[in-house]
């Protein structure tokens, strides 16, 4: 039995496609998958491009399990995902052990090409000729190939994918290059899909797309008025177990009137919504290639909160994109402090090869000196506004999803509001698990709240 070591990087997109491979070797006859890299035969990383530190790391590590290979010379190794799209031979040149590189369209193929590759080297073909495989070309129809999962006993949470690609192309991301064009997958097919998962115990489902609000505008008619999109989420409503419903991300540019009030008439449609702003700089925004502006957002944000007033909106904010000024910065602070956001990830500009953003002139680079100043000031602005929402909540009694044992203590159990809002409580995880129920909040450290079940007869 050949055991297959997968470690993640990024996005929610790659757990999801890491979710993929898996099942597909478990499916393979003489697989299985292990938490354990020392005791791997296949040694899998799936590697995320959007920021040079997500690369490093991913490179860090393959070299590290390169070591393996000394005790267990038929190990085979491979990078999947956006990095191993966008570099392709380069990484067979630069790391000597690798064997597979395997783009962004091409995970329902990693298990044959594994196969391939561990059995010329088990019947002794490799000896002297380095055998590898890079595969990062475009295939027809890729999107349609992340449809299995692989649940834990009692999971009550699954990621959908339901289409993958963009066309938006900001200038600082790489993504549009490493995902490819939009492709969408038909409604039906993600809905059966769905079925299948409430079917096996699943309640919440969130559904992924680059940008996932934009799902099905090439491929698919508006019916009533109502994009795709909202064309999916009332189908996807009305199955049966189906509890909560979650969408990322989302982009201004397809933030319609319809898609706003499908949260005053789908009640299982999440209090939350992941909404990346980016910058609070119109100028930035222009550079960026964001085709919206900061008082469009915040109208959005407005209307989201009118429809549902209890949603809890998160963003991603970039600081220091190049030619960003203190009063560009000072704005993006200020819508920042205008939307009252619930949470926000912050990110220092990175430079992404072959973007347009990479090809800006240096003399208006920011420093990074100043990049980090801004990332912090930032970050104690959110979390402040953060922790003042939570601190809030002690007291109150909240509805959670009790997702099983808790990540950073596995004697206690832990749940999400429909806000989004992490809740650790005590309690049998036979008995909770995958359950709906009421929580006494006890206490809030900032960020992740306590409580009690309010048990009901």
């Amino acid at each position: 039995m050949f055991k297959v070591f997968i470690k993640t990087y990024g996005c929610q997109m790659n757990e999801r496609d890491s979710e993929q491979v898996s099942q597909m070797f478990l499916e393979k006859p003489g697989y299985a998958v292990t938490a354990d890299e020392s005791d791997a035969d296949v040694i899998l990383i799936n590697t995320c491009s959007v920021r040079d530190q997500a690369e490093q790391k991913a490179l860090g590590k393959m070299g590290i399990l390169g070591r393996l290979r000394q005790r267990k010379p038929h190990v085979v190794y491979g990078f999947l995902g956006c990095m191993a799209q966008s570099r392709g031979e380069e990484l067979i040149q630069d790391v000597p052990h690798l064997d597979l590189v395997a783009g962004t369209q091409k995970y329902h193929k990693v298990v044959g090409y594994v196969d391939q590759i561990l059995q010329r080297r088990l019947q002794r073909q490799m000896d002297e000729v380095r055998y590898s495989i890079v595969d990062v070309a475009e295939e027809e129809d890729s999107q349609n190939t992340i449809r299995d999962h692989k649940l834990k006993e009692n999971q009550s949470t699954a990621f959908v994918s339901i289409m993958q690609g963009c066309n938006m192309k900001c200038t600082f991301c790489i993504v549009p290059y490493t995902r490819g064009g939009e492709r969408a997958r038909p409604i039906a097919d993600i809905v059966a899909e769905v079925r299948t998962l409430a079917d096996r115990g699943v309640r919440e489902v969130t559904l992924l797309g680059q940008i996932v609000n934009l799902y099905g505008r090439h491929e698919f008619p508006r019916v009533d008025d109502k994009s795709p999109f909202v064309q999916l989420l009332e189908a996807i409503h009305e199955i049966d177990g189906i509890k909560r419903i979650r969408f990322t991300s989302p982009h201004p540019i397809g933030y319609k009137a319809d898609l706003i009030e499908a949260f005053r008439y789908l009640p299982k449609l999440a209090s939350h919504v992941h909404f990346p702003l980016q910058s609070g700089s119109d100028r930035i925004l222009r550079a960026m290639h964001r085709p919206y502006k900061a008082e469009k957002f915040i109208e959005i944000c407005d209307q989201m909160k009118e429809a549902r007033p209890d949603i809890a909106i998160s963003t991603d904010i970039i600081v220091g994109f190049p030619g960003e000024t203190d009063e560009d910065y000072l704005e993006t602070k200020s819508v920042v402090e205008r939307v009252d956001f619930h949470n926000a990830f912050v990110f220092r500009y990175s430079k992404r090869r072959n973007t347009p953003a990479a090809e800006m002139p240096d003399d208006i680079q920011v420093p990074e000196r100043v990049k980090e100043e801004r990332n912090q000031d930032l970050l104690t602005l959110v979390n402040r506004l953060a922790s003042e929402k939570n601190y809030a909540l002690v007291g109150q009694t909240v509805e959670i999803l009790c997702e099983g044992a808790s990540k950073t203590n596995s004697e206690r159990l832990s749940g999400r509001t429909m806000q989004n809002k992490i809740v650790i409580i005590e309690g049998d995880q036979q008995r909770f698990a995958g359950e709906i129920f009421d929580v006494l909040v006890t206490e809030s450290t900032g960020y992740t709240l306590y409580g009690d079940p309010v048990l009901h007869d």
